[in-house]
């Protein structure tokens, strides 16, 4: 909660208004082709504030080989080029 809390500024807003409905836990299983097996808690969040709107959370215990996996894929994510991921500003030719 603290990365999201320090990142996005509208969840900081949300969740320090305590503005959630219901929420559901449990267990979910992955498979992911280069890091193996998942076995992850999540925890959905309904937001009060905005019909529809459902903030899925979820974490691995820590020590396990599901963290290990986890921050194998942030890694990825953080040295990942920016330039590669994003879109092409379309092109017009010349008159």
């Amino acid at each position: 909660m603290g990365e999201l809390s320090t990142r996005w500024d509208a969840f900081r807003t949300r969740w320090g208004a305590h503005n959630v409905t219901r929420h559901g836990t449990g267990i979910k299983r992955f498979h992911h082709p280069v890091v193996g097996d998942l076995t992850l808690a999540w925890e959905a969040l309904a937001m009060a504030a905005e019909p529809g709107l459902t903030l899925t959370i979820y974490s691995a215990e820590p020590g396990s080989p599901s963290e290990e996996g986890l921050h194998l894929l942030a890694s990825w994510a953080a040295t990942r080029d920016p330039a590669a991921s994003s879109p092409k500003s379309p092109t017009t030719p010349p008159n």
